[in-house]
């Protein structure tokens, strides 16, 4: 059987003495847009996966760095010119008046059209997830992520509200404050781990490609599961956040929320999709395409 020949090095040395303008321009793009999400959507429970997408989205591409050589080309300048024709004023417009979402995804566009035109359409398309999934990058505007979790704060507040009325607690609700025993507690605040809902799913999102990527249809299902696991995980969140105030006071739950509560849902929640996903072994195998099944 014969083997294919490896790829010979590449001299990264002549690749930025020929083109030092590229990665130029790219960091040019990339470090102010880093040092505004650092400062802003990075700092937020709603962005802490923004690190974790850029990092393992160029893993992805560098470990695909041979079937990029063998198949990159040039691309059609007119394209190229056309996406940077709408990246770079965007991108200025986002960065002039502090839209971190516009920029970031005008940056993306940008580096996207100047990879077009080194590697071509080809690799591009060969490269369709961590393009993807690299695209969590763009922070989403609070006002759009509010209006979505507001009916999921109002149905954990309404179960929690149930749930511990059921077993004997002074427990009342009005909207999104939870009244127990003397004390309220707003799950505006308190459920704010629903916040988390794009992390999880990025990080979900790359779990499964790398795991179960041959199995879609499994995928899709897993994906799918991603919201319910943050509500279940918020319930249990706000549960003990009103536990702990009826029983240690206002003090001792403000400080749990603001120092604890946050990435303890958050990590929960990421190790109750692993658990979803070891349960429904059965499920998978049946899902699976038939040569794949032993």
């Amino acid at each position: 059987m014969a083997t294919r020949a490896a790829s010979p090095p590449v001299d990264w040395g002549a690749i930025l003495k020929r083109h030092w303008l590229v990665p130029l321009g790219a960091l040019a793009l990339l470090l102010p847009s880093l040092y505004s999400m650092a400062r802003g959507p990075w700092s937020m429970e709603s962005g802490v996966h923004g690190p974790i997408v850029l990092a393992t989205g160029l893993w992805l591409i560098w470990g695909r760095l041979d079937e990029i050589r063998a198949h990159m080309k040039p691309g059609a300048p007119w394209l190229t010119a056309v996406a940077m024709a709408i990246a770079i004023p965007v991108y200025a417009f986002g960065r002039a008046y502090d839209f971190i979402s516009i920029e970031v995804a005008a940056m993306l566009l940008a580096l996207l059209a100047a990879a077009h035109a080194y590697v071509g359409l080809d690799v591009l398309k060969r490269l369709w997830f961590p393009i993807f999934y690299l695209g969590f990058l763009i922070p989403i505007p609070g006002w759009a992520l509010d209006g979505f979790t507001q009916p999921l704060k109002l149905f954990v507040s309404e179960v929690v509200t149930g749930g511990l009325a059921e077993l004997g607690y002074p427990m009342g609700r009005q909207g999104v404050t939870i009244f127990v025993s003397t004390y309220q507690l707003l799950v505006e605040d308190a459920c704010a781990g629903l916040n988390s809902l794009v992390s999880l799913s990025a990080i979900g999102l790359f779990y499964v490609y790398m795991l179960r990527g041959s199995n879609w249809r499994y995928s899709l299902l897993l994906l799918a599961l991603v919201l319910p696991v943050a509500v279940g995980a918020n319930i249990v969140r706000v549960a003990a956040l009103v536990l702990i105030t009826y029983y240690m006071g206002n003090a001792a739950a403000q400080g749990y929320l603001h120092n604890f509560a946050g990435m303890v849902t958050f990590v929960s929640a990421l190790l109750l999709i692993f658990l979803v996903d070891k349960l429904l072994t059965p499920v998978r195998d049946w899902l699976a395409p038939k040569e794949q099944v032993a």
